[in-house]
């Protein structure tokens, strides 16, 4: 008997890497019906990511959870809750930013407003169930808030020159003065999903090379939302130049 092992990553913007794996599966059994099939969809850190952990992963479980999305309508999502191992026996938690602060949830692009509030808040449900480990994947975002949204929704605040909490998204970054940690939230051991290996700052930053893919495609707003985030940089102290950093608007940061 053929054993046929199908991996497909999504076909982004038209089918899911699930939707494709099952397709495809469905072709090849028309010409070969005894063929034993195993889905495997993959995904990157984007879209897909939550879906694919949980084919592959027995008697994991989806957590529905209910989101400020990226431009602040509420998203009805999941992240998904991966079986107590010895290393982790709270579980781990997986939650991805496609399906809470992700572009695909946007009707039009929102350079200077959208945010990653909403995956701050499906990190903090995670948080809340008392996962162990947490693996974040941080592709197909639709802002370049620094990740500002995020920590945000776990308890940090960025505030303006006169201690006001600052705009949304990139939009308020250029007005962020002072950033107030004390509250943050300690997480678990982190593991972040990525594909790309930018620096947060400079011509292979987040700004310059991603920020267009979201709406950012004037120079100086451009220039102004890179020089942001390297005082945001600064502040939290993180190095703008760490390979990672520019990922998802800054969120790897």
């Amino acid at each position: 008997m053929t054993r046929v092992v199908i991996a497909p990553d999504s076909f982004k913007g038209t089918i899911t890497a699930a939707e494709a794996a099952a397709a495809l599966a469905d072709g090849w059994r028309e010409v070969e019906p005894a063929a034993d099939i195993v889905l495997r969809p993959m995904a990157d850190g984007g879209e897909g990511t939550v879906a694919a952990f949980a084919t592959a992963v027995p008697d994991a479980q989806w957590m529905p959870v209910t989101v400020d999305g990226p431009a602040g309508a509420p998203v009805e999502t999941s992240w998904l809750l991966l079986p107590s191992t010895t290393d982790a026996p709270g579980g781990t938690g997986v939650v991805d930013i496609a399906s809470t602060s992700g572009i695909e949830l946007l009707d039009g692009l929102r350079p200077g407003d959208a945010d990653t509030t909403g995956f701050g808040q499906a990190i903090a449900a995670a948080l809340d169930h008392g996962v162990s480990r947490l693996i974040l994947g941080i592709g197909s975002s639709a802002s370049t808030d620094g990740g500002t949204g995020m920590l945000t929704a776990l308890g940090a605040r960025f505030l303006d020159a006169d201690g006001e909490p600052v705009a949304r998204g990139a939009r308020g970054l250029a007005d962020i003065v002072t950033a107030e940690l004390g509250a943050l939230r300690g997480a678990p051991d982190v593991r972040v999903l990525t594909d790309v290996t930018n620096p947060l700052v400079g011509p292979r930053g987040a700004a310059a090379v991603f920020g267009p893919q979201k709406g950012l495609t004037a120079p100086e707003d451009i220039a102004r939302v890179d020089d942001a985030l390297a005082r945001l940089a600064a502040l939290l102290p993180v190095d703008p130049e760490l390979p990672g950093t520019g990922a998802a608007g800054g969120t790897g940061a």
